[in-house]
């Protein structure tokens, strides 16, 4: 069973209806024990770093993720679920998990492409260059992934980026250290790719070679 993280965060249903469509049993809990009953977690979520910060800390899930994550068992962040895995966001100012060692950075203003002015926040379709990494095997060159976003991480040691995006700039897209892979990006949102990334992520075993 797929466990997905209820901290208040939109967008839990949309992942919950890509896992069934995979045939993928899953459960939206806030419930540390019935989490515990997962083989792998996702911790999706659209929102803001403040809000879903206090919401983990009242219901005692920020222990959990990182005693979770501690025990070697596979995580995924999806969006917010990936921001707030590090150690700071720019966004609220706000204190994040500090799993990932790094910081959540807003988007500057100016950004540009071919002379023309870039809009904040990025939304919409991007190719992501990924690195190999056994989430994201299988993958068609040139496929497309669905973003929304103001904010995008930083990790303290590029070594953990396996995904970047040209937006304006080149910003971190996906990262895996371990048994912990994230993305920036949508794959719920995200047509046959995305799927394909959860079912990788659904067999993945919590290494990289798995």
């Amino acid at each position: 069973m797929i466990g997905i993280i209820d901290y208040r965060a939109g967008n839990l249903t949309s992942v919950a209806r890509a896992l069934q469509r995979l045939g993928e049993p899953c459960r939206i809990t806030d419930d540390p024990i019935a989490l515990g009953e997962a083989t792998h977690i996702i911790f999706p979520g659209v929102g803001a770093a403040g809000e879903a910060m206090t919401y983990l800390h009242d219901k005692g899930l920020d222990r959990w993720i990182r005693e979770w994550v501690r025990q070697g068992k596979p995580l995924l962040g999806i969006c917010l679920g990936t921001q707030v895995i590090f150690d700071h966001s720019e966004e609220n100012d706000t204190t994040c998990l500090g799993i990932i060692p790094g910081r959540v950075r807003r988007f500057p203003a100016g950004l540009e492409k071919d002379g023309l002015s870039l809009k904040i926040p990025h939304m919409g379709w991007n190719e992501v260059i990924f690195k190999d990494h056994a989430v994201f095997a299988g993958l068609l060159p040139k496929a497309e992934f669905y973003f929304v976003h103001s904010y995008y991480p930083v990790p303290a040691d590029e070594r953990w980026i396996v995904g970047t995006v040209e937006y304006g700039q080149t910003f971190c897209a996906a990262v895996a250290r371990d048994n912990l892979v994230a993305v920036q990006f949508h794959p719920e949102k995200s047509g046959n790719p995305g799927l394909a990334i959860l079912a990788n992520f659904c067999r993945w075993r919590g290494t990289d070679a798995q």
